[in-house]
């Protein structure tokens, strides 16, 4: 990537804002929209998207980007990623310096920044471990079709064949273009940034390093900065988009013609009124306690409160809503608010922004009594009150019966303490908010969190069960996590960010193929149960990666199963379980019916019929996988293993590569007895 770049910098305040689209960074034409600084009021940069022509960005994504995106695999997609963002983390100290213009503290600058390149980093980790080196992914088992195993289907994802666009909200503008960039990239579509204007000069840098680093195939990556335009008008059932921002704006995209005409995916994050909720256990004094307090006033701080998970309803007790008052309020009070380089809580994002936050306060008010704050007033560290977008952090107290706390949100250094007096009325209470991003349950009382966990989950994406154990490694309560789903139903969106893998899926195309084993053990790479086996005067064992072949082979035994070697087994291991030790007792027993061997004695005698002994190709042995025990194996039973491969992954950056064989171990009836997956290590070449 990268050709066509112009010299200046990112976020610059010489001028307009550049979009990068068609393999070249473009200025959009006419005066623009300023963009302000929001400690100073100064101006940034202008910005605006006029000119851009969206339909030939989207399609230089779909014949550009997507192309040269699918013919890699999954593992080199990671690998990527994790290159990406190792070179996002050497730059980390030029996204830090504009990152302040935006309000935040270093704090919330890495808070931003490092957790969009931790992001990166976890689906590189994840998409190398949980994904095959290959360009389909396969999902769940073979589904049997006919009663004589020769009509088959299986579940394949492949990725669409569209653009990823994403439209994303100002407060966190480079986590906020990662997390939807890495399971994007990872399932194979490329994706274009819509980052909100008000802090799109530090996603335009964002972009001109991923750009200039020249680590991403041209047109993985795309940027508008300015107006959507008429960018959704050009959607096609191919391309996805997903949206940060209220929830009033996630239902007019939803409903936009283009997306209901296409069916277009639609993934919606939007503002919510999450809780966190104090047991009664959590007395003054206890460690559950505190850190309600902690992570309360942490909330309403971290980013000035602008974060889609802060805490907006905090429900405590009603014999503790004083306590907990009490020492909330002496926290805040110790929170210098100014200019974010030497402040603890820096400004809003724009001076606009400041002035959403006091009419939604205005709004609050009417249900609610101000405990800490002067919504109009705040003594500011370093810079001017009024130039700057700072607010004073804002503590409520308020009536739960009352609508206001449960629909009104104010997206900023706010929060309401809200009493409840049971269980049941504290779940009623946390499900008026019609759907959160995430909850937490703050209590040492195992019982009690279970039954608001489970009472609260349908309203519910993410609940955090913060107590003394897990609060020294716990990411908080508004953190989301790669690994888990970032979203939430109702007002929060109803949709999904990230989650892992399912994040990757959401990207890709879904298909049930029905037909013979053999044909999909082509389609799909791997060996299908009823497929063609190959054998061959070569052990497999003996072959290399670049020699070993999807249903090469071995067939071994058979090996008569004696009593002395269930005796003997049980001796040795100690498992002398009954059924393989007490002929009496084991013939009592409905399932057997008389000594039976160890099921772990049939795998390892199987391992010793199949195995190659000599050194070669074959590293290791590292597991078996999906071992079933299926029919009892008694003294006299002869056993023939049948070894196939049944899929082949070798290992970017290494020389060897993962084998997965396909273990049947059948008696002398034909019935199988036992069947697994034998995981091996194997050198790509032969030694």
């Amino acid at each position: 990537m990268g050709n066509g770049a112009e010299s200046n910098a990112g976020g610059s305040s010489r001028g307009m804002l550049r979009s990068y689209v068609g393999g070249r960074w473009q200025q959009g034409t006419g005066d623009g929209a300023a963009v302000c600084d929001a400690v100073t009021g100064a101006e940034v940069a202008r910005v605006s998207s006029d000119g851009i022509d969206m339909a030939a960005a989207l399609d230089h994504g779909r014949r550009t980007g997507g192309p040269a995106l699918r013919e890699l695999t999954f593992h080199q997609r990671a690998a990527l990623l994790k290159a990406l963002g190792s070179h996002l983390r050497e730059h980390r100290d030029e996204l830090y310096a504009l990152s302040a213009r935006t309000g935040a503290t270093r704090g919330d600058s890495k808070f931003d920044v490092d957790g969009g390149i931790g992001v990166l980093l976890a689906y590189g980790s994840k998409g190398k471990r949980e994904l095959p080196n290959d360009t389909v992914y396969v999902e769940g088992d073979v589904e049997p079709l006919g009663k004589g195993g020769t009509f088959v289907a299986r579940h394949v994802a492949t990725p669409l064949r569209g653009v990823a666009v994403q439209i994303n909200a100002f407060n966190f503008p480079v986590w906020g273009p990662l997390e939807k960039l890495a399971p994007a990239f990872l399932a194979g579509m490329p994706s274009l940034i819509k980052p909100a204007s008000q802090t799109a000069y530090l996603t335009e840098k964002l972009v001109e390093l991923i750009v200039e680093s020249g680590i991403l195939p041209e047109g993985a990556v795309q940027l508008v900065c300015g107006s959507a335009g008429d960018l959704l008008d050009h959607v096609t059932e191919q391309d996805v988009v997903s949206f940060t921002g209220s929830a009033d704006t996630a239902r007019k995209l939803r409903s936009h013609p283009a997306i209901v005409r296409n069916a277009v995916r639609f993934n919606a994050e939007a503002d919510s009124l999450n809780c966190s909720i104090l047991g009664p256990d959590a007395t003054p004094g206890t460690a559950e306690f505190d850190l309600y307090v902690d992570q309360l006033v942490t909330e309403m701080t971290v980013k000035a409160g602008q974060k889609c998970t802060a805490i907006r309803r905090a429900f405590v007790p009603a014999a503790l809503l004083d306590d907990v008052a009490g020492a909330v309020r002496q926290r805040l009070a110790a929170v210098t608010v100014g200019d974010p380089a030497g402040a603890d809580m820096g400004a809003l994002a724009s001076l606009e922004q400041r002035e959403e936050v006091r009419r939604s306060l205005k709004a609050l008010q009417g249900a609610a009594t101000v405990l800490f704050g002067d919504p109009e007033h705040v003594d500011v560290a370093g810079a001017d009150a009024e130039r700057g977008a700072f607010l004073s952090p804002v503590l409520l107290s308020g009536d739960p019966e009352r609508a206001e706390p449960h629909e009104v949100e104010a997206f900023g250094p706010v929060s309401t303490l809200l009493p409840y007096t049971s269980t049941d009325q504290v779940v009623d209470y946390a499900a008026r908010g019609k759907g959160s991003l995430a909850g937490s349950v703050v209590t040492g009382d195992k019982d009690f969190a279970r039954e608001v966990v489970l009472g609260a989950a349908p309203w519910h994406g993410r609940l955090l069960v913060l107590d003394a154990d897990d609060a020294r490694e716990s990411t908080g309560h508004g953190s989301p996590m790669p690994q888990l789903v970032h979203g939430g139903p109702g007002r929060a969106g109803g949709g999904e960010e990230m989650g892992g893998i399912r994040g990757v899926l959401h990207h890709m195309q879904r298909t049930a193929v029905q037909g013979s084993p053999a044909v999909l053990a082509a389609v799909t790479g791997r060996w299908t149960p009823g497929a063609p086996r190959t054998e061959t005067d070569v052990h497999p064992f003996r072959k290399s990666l670049a020699e070993l072949r999807v249903g090469d082979a071995v067939v071994a035994g058979p090996r008569t199963v004696t009593a002395e070697d269930v005796a003997h087994f049980a001796e040795f291991t100690g498992d002398t379980f009954y059924a393989h030790t007490d002929e009496a007792a084991a013939a009592e027993n409905p399932l057997f019916g008389g000594i039976v061997a160890h099921g772990y004695l049939v795998v390892s005698l199987a391992a010793g019929l199949f195995v190659s002994p000599e050194p070669g190709p074959v590293l290791a042995n590292y597991g078996l996988e999906n071992l079933r025990f299926l029919t009892p194996v008694k003294p006299g039973d002869a056993l023939t293993v049948t070894l196939t491969c049944k899929q082949i992954t070798p290992r970017e950056g290494a020389d060897y590569g993962e084998v997965c064989w396909d273990a049947d171990v059948t008696n002398a009836d034909g019935d199988s007895v036992a069947k697994y997956d034998v995981l091996t290590l194997v050198s790509k070449e032969a030694r």
